[in-house]
């Protein structure tokens, strides 16, 4: 797997969106209260919002240096 594909996923709403819902599932299953739930999932919403906007920033810059438009690739 390659960096741009790496970097590609961690951007991807989808992704956050599964490990939001995937530890809204563990913590149900493992007895956590309804605000403890409520916040993890808000901060895993937080970050990946976070994150997609950092790296789509990234590529964005990194393709104005270059002069070539790889945030479309």
């Amino acid at each position: 797997m390659k960096k741009s594909d790496i970097l590609r996923k961690l951007s991807s709403r989808k992704f956050w969106a599964l490990l939001a819902a995937l530890a809204t599932s563990v913590l149900t299953a493992a007895g956590a209260g309804d605000n403890t739930v409520l916040h993890v999932t808000g901060v895993i919403g937080a970050v990946g919002a976070c994150a997609a906007y950092m790296l789509a920033e990234g590529i964005a810059d990194g393709a104005s240096k270059t002069g070539g438009d790889k945030a479309e690739e």
